[in-house]
């Protein structure tokens, strides 16, 4: 008789005391360990994520999330995946039941993922593909080592920048700009 594996839920993971010096993830209701980031990775998320956090806060326009912030994006099986740094607008923020502990009960409007020299090619489409089928509606991918910034949405051919360009995402944060070189010339 074969037995089953059982798969985690999101409040077990919640409540779970993990090993220090590695990140987790919960993938499918299974946990995934992740390397720790380093101080480049770690500089360039406070940098694009302060600048993110600031224009938000200013303007009212929701919520800005720190790095390994858990949003759940999937049901049974579970996933809760946490990126760099996360937006739920206020639109969003208005239908979403929050308790006072727990991870976020729904995906990010956007997640922001930065590139680590570990990522792989495999790994970096499997999530930025997991935001977007949970719901996400902008994924900005920061790439350090090549200076590019990426942003992904669902169903829409990715939009590419170079070291030299501004991101932009004018639907769901009008006026917000994200010039590459101030995040990539400090480096």
């Amino acid at each position: 008789m074969a037995l089953e594996a059982r798969l985690l839920t999101a409040d077990a993971f919640f409540r779970m005391h993990l090993d220090e010096g590695w990140r987790y993830e919960l993938i499918r209701g299974e946990l995934r360990r992740l390397p720790v980031a380093g101080h480049v990775h770690g500089d360039v998320a406070m940098r694009v994520g302060a600048r993110l956090a600031l224009f938000v806060e200013q303007r009212a326009l929701g919520r800005t999330y720190a790095a390994e912030t858990g949003f759940i994006i999937a049901r049974a099986p579970d996933t809760v995946r946490c990126p760099d740094a996360a937006f739920v607008s206020a639109e969003r923020l208005a239908g979403v039941r929050l308790s006072d502990h727990g991870f976020f009960p729904g995906p990010p409007d956007l997640a922001l993922e930065v590139l680590s020299p570990s990522d792989s090619k495999a790994e970096v489409e499997e999530k930025t593909a997991a935001w977007l089928d949970g719901g996400t509606t902008v994924v900005l991918l920061v790439d350090p080592r090549r200076h590019t910034a990426m942003v992904h949405r669902p169903q829409r051919e990715p939009v590419s920048f170079g070291a030299s360009d501004t991101v932009t995402v004018p639907d769901l944060l009008p006026g917000w700009s994200l010039a590459l070189p101030d995040i990539f010339d400090a480096l």
